[in-house]
């Protein structure tokens, strides 16, 4: 399809109305407009340039996607038909590239298709879980519960995120400080240094030249330096986005001192709250392993899952597919346990995600706590070699001429 802006006056209100559409042709594009109850003034097609532009510049955020489906699942709740839901939430939303996903989408339901087929379309911005939960919603005539449950888990994961990225923000802080003063002192202080010495004709202390040599190197190389660090982090991040790359990043996370508790609960309270939403909403065991395995954003995780649901598959009960697998934390088998003899699965695993969510929150804060004094052990090892390194000698050579 091709993608038009458009100018259209809604015969509803007499409003004019500025956005983009998407059809084959600027006769379909009018034909659209006119069943949406809009004359169109201006229909112009966007070209490649625009639309690429648009794509660089534009981003849907979570907060987003959380309104634009509380949004939606209001409307569909206070009974408006699912047409004149979305085409309210296209004249209400703010965020460009989501108006015209959501156009895009009434496009794909007034042609036909249902919501989650209109939503495919869009998995990059919507996922796995948020599809399927339409599709249960729409199979079980409960759209705008699921859609209330989709906001719901939504919000969650956000906030779990946002805790976890204040957590990793102020080490990275303090360290970039701590470099950018050493790359300074070396480039404007410990020279001095070096110069007083020349002068008086002494030999620097070992310490010292250490640090002088680090500085001549800078001072001489850096732009050496700089190239070697832009291409050697360039090549980092494309391995990364290999296959080995992704599996040891994923490994490094599960097992990488002071972090693994966190991020393993995280993953953990993501698993068994998105086992919830998607069970309790109807969708199948086995669907619900493999788009939980997908949602995890962890490649480790996501094939003990797999391994499970395989067994699942053949018969076992879950809780037995789960205990053996390695990054698995044992409460989760325990309370799907219970679940499988009282019949709740999705109640089970709600409140294990509601105990990993409470000792997530006190893993963040111990790591935030245990975070200060180690990065101060490390600023005052590196202040006091720089003070060693400048200070002494300047001491020595008072002292030598005191003699």
């Amino acid at each position: 399809m091709r993608k038009f802006a458009y100018e259209a006056r809604d015969q509803s209100n007499n409003s004019i109305i500025k956005a983009e559409v998407q059809a084959d042709s600027e006769t379909s594009a009018a034909r659209l407009l006119a069943a949406q109850g809009m004359t169109p003034l201006k229909i112009r097609e966007l070209s490649d340039n625009e639309s690429f532009f648009a794509r660089l510049t534009g981003r849907i955020t979570t907060k987003d996607k959380i309104v634009f489906t509380r949004q939606l699942a209001t409307l569909i709740g206070a009974g408006l038909p699912l047409a004149q839901s979305l085409q309210t939430i296209i004249e209400q939303t703010q965020n460009k590239k989501l108006q015209n996903i959501a156009q895009d989408i009434l496009a794909g339901v007034e042609g036909g298709k249902s919501l989650s087929d209109a939503f495919t379309r869009h998995g990059d911005v919507f996922g796995a879980i948020f599809i399927a939960l339409v599709s249960a919603g729409e199979a079980s005539g409960t759209l705008d519960e699921s859609l209330q449950r989709i906001a719901a888990q939504q919000e969650k994961d956000a906030a779990v995120m946002s805790k976890i990225k204040g957590a990793l923000t102020y080490p990275f802080i303090v360290l970039g400080v701590i470099v950018g003063v050493v790359v300074f002192m070396l480039i404007a202080v410990v020279p001095q240094v070096q110069t007083l010495y020349d002068d008086l004709g002494k030999q620097l202390p070992l310490l010292s030249q250490i640090m002088v040599s680090m500085a001549n190197f800078v001072t001489s190389w850096w732009w050496a330096v700089l190239i070697t660090l832009g291409v050697g982090g360039y090549f980092f991040m494309q391995y990364l986005k290999t296959e080995s790359g992704i599996k040891f990043k994923d490994t490094m996370k599960l097992n990488v001192p002071l972090f693994k508790g966190m991020f393993r609960k995280l993953y953990m309270a993501r698993f068994s709250r998105t086992g919830q939403t998607l069970l309790s909403t109807g969708v199948s065991m086995l669907d619900t392993l493999k788009i939980t395995g997908d949602a995890l954003n962890n490649t480790v995780i996501r094939a003990s899952i797999i391994r499970a649901a395989d067994k699942v598959k053949g018969g076992k009960a879950l809780s037995a597919a789960l205990q053996p697998e390695d990054y698995i934390l044992p409460l989760v088998p325990q309370m799907i346990k219970i679940g499988e003899q009282s019949g709740r699965i999705d109640e089970m695993m709600g409140k294990a995600a509601q105990v990993y969510e409470d000792e997530l929150d006190e893993e963040i804060r111990t790591i935030s706590t245990a975070i200060e004094p180690i990065l101060m052990a490390v600023l005052a090892v590196v202040a006091g070699g720089m003070v060693g390194a400048i200070l002494f000698p300047i001491y020595n050579l008072v002292g030598d001429i005191n003699l």
